[in-house]
């Protein structure tokens, strides 16, 4: 019974709160990890986009203005790893917090004599356990003409994986996937980058992936929707679990793989 009074809602907050098409149009030519979305999948993610931001409130901070075309930008890059998941993907928290550019996180952590250190670390992006996605501006709009980096996808990604608890690259896997296979092919994946950082050499992904599992599976969820040949060519097993979890191809969608 939630369920469907959940829905009825969601059916008249898009009947009145629709992202205009102007503003649609417009996010969809600024992102090119869009191309190759059949005209019923931007529908789709135009009402997810739409949801997600009558239901996340945009937080400016830092001096930043809001200005019309944020939020569509926004929305669409974080509804994308959703699309075939749904917006209760995204449960259980209710803002953006957007900087205009990088900004400065605080955070504590016990030292192994039991001391307790409070840092300050500059970062583009954060996501709060059961809190707020935290986003810099500039760095958004800095990646939106070229595949690479993708700060909204990254905190999402993150978000997708408190979902079980613990930051530790493993999401809530679909009936048929197995945890097995997924722990066997991102730890040999992980294992791999972090041997090469240590040697210094260059990496396929961000060797800030390398920092965690959880970074690894962020970073490498940016990359599966932005530069999918390069996780499918140097990480194929990943790319693959990757696929049944997100349920989507970009090799295919962007005309890089035969079905």
């Amino acid at each position: 019974m939630f369920g469907l009074l959940r829905n009825w809602f969601r059916r008249r907050r898009l009947e009145r709160a629709r992202i205009a098409d102007g503003e649609w149009r417009a996010a969809v030519a600024s992102l090119p990890l869009l191309e190759g979305l059949r005209p019923t999948e931007l529908e789709r993610l135009r009402n997810l986009a739409t949801l997600f931001l009558d239901e996340k409130a945009l937080e400016p901070a830092g001096g930043l203005e809001l200005v019309p075309g944020m939020g569509p930008v926004i929305a669409a890059q974080a509804c994308l790893p959703i699309l075939e998941l749904g917006l209760d993907y995204y449960r259980g928290w209710s803002s953006v917090v957007l900087y205009p550019g990088g900004f400065l996180a605080r955070h504590e952590y016990t030292d192994p004599m039991g001391l307790v250190h409070s840092v300050h670390r500059p970062l583009i992006g954060e996501a709060w356990e059961r809190g707020p996605v935290i986003l810099s501006w500039a760095d958004i709009a800095d990646a939106l003409n070229e595949p690479g980096p993708n700060v909204v996808i990254h905190e999402m990604a993150h978000k997708l994986d408190m979902l079980t608890g613990e930051v530790n690259g493993l999401p809530p896997l679909h009936r048929g996937m197995s945890v097995r296979d997924w722990s066997c092919a991102f730890n040999a994946a992980y294992q791999s980058l972090c041997r090469e950082v240590d040697r210094g050499r260059p990496t396929a992904l961000d060797p800030y992936a390398a920092d965690s599992p959880g970074e690894f599976f962020a970073v490498v969820s940016e990359a599966f929707f932005e530069t999918p040949e390069v996780v499918n060519e140097v990480y194929p097993d990943v790319y693959r679990q990757l696929q049944a979890f997100y349920k989507q191809d970009p090799l295919i969608r962007l005309g890089k793989q035969q079905p």
